[in-house]
């Protein structure tokens, strides 16, 4: 009879499975969230690079780029690409949150199809730390086409979609859905390969400096072209 310390557990036959009542291990790079109660209640101990990672807003500017901050200026060695975001970004705030402005490509599109058109370019690359990408509508086929494309490069990228798109299905391991609460956001996890949490977390975050010197704001560059991304890119 084989001893208990013999048998094998479920990521010994499989990377993919892990048991119902644990996180499952990571089976890409993870970069430190920053936020010690968060990483601890996600596989591997952080964002999973190579990946797709959804955040599922109540509405943009909740405090999602203070979220990610500490990941950001892990990987701001190479270019950070903020991909249609609600609003221009502004240089005061990056400046507030660690990132040098040059160190961020801003792109936008009219067109979706050329949004997610860039969006796999710049995954593809593999050039660039990271790609956050706000998203109003997506399809599944979009979503599984992205998730491919993000796993042929270490680039950590988030697709920031609407609150209500946590009813649709998607191919992301990890889905959080982020509500503004005082002080802070509260966390609410959709989807981790590990048991299921209904308790939102509640994380604080510091007010920017743009939110206390709005008055000393000033736009970033213009933005380039969904078309273009990839000469900007390498430029």
């Amino acid at each position: 009879m084989s001893s208990p310390d013999s048998i094998a557990t479920p990521e010994d036959l499989h990377p993919s499975l892990w048991r119902a009542s644990q996180l499952a291990h990571a089976t890409t790079r993870c970069i430190d969230t920053g936020h010690a109660t968060l990483s601890s209640q996600l596989p591997g101990g952080g964002w999973p690079a190579g990946t797709l990672t959804e955040l599922l807003l109540q509405q943009a500017g909740i405090g999602e780029l203070r979220l990610l901050r500490p990941a950001l200026a892990q990987v701001a060695r190479r270019r950070i690409v903020l991909l249609q975001p609600p609003h221009a970004p502004q240089a005061l705030a990056l400046a507030a949150l660690g990132l040098a402005p040059s160190q961020l490509v801003w792109v936008r599109s009219s067109r979706a199809t050329d949004a997610l058109w860039a969006a796999e370019q710049v995954l593809r690359s593999g050039s660039c730390g990271a790609l956050l990408f706000w998203a109003v509508h997506a399809r599944g086929e979009s979503l599984r086409r992205l998730h491919l494309a993000a796993q042929s490069a270490d680039t950590l990228f988030f697709m920031m979609r609407p609150l209500a798109a946590a009813q649709d299905s998607s191919p992301a391991p990890l889905r959080l859905s982020l509500r503004p609460a005082m002080g802070g956001i509260e966390i609410g996890f959709v989807k981790r390969r590990g048991p299921q949490r209904d308790a939102p977390l509640f994380l604080p975050l510091t007010p920017s400096l743009l939110q206390r010197h709005a008055t000393l704001d000033r736009p970033q560059p213009a933005p380039a072209p969904a078309r273009r991304v990839q000469p900007e890119l390498v430029g």
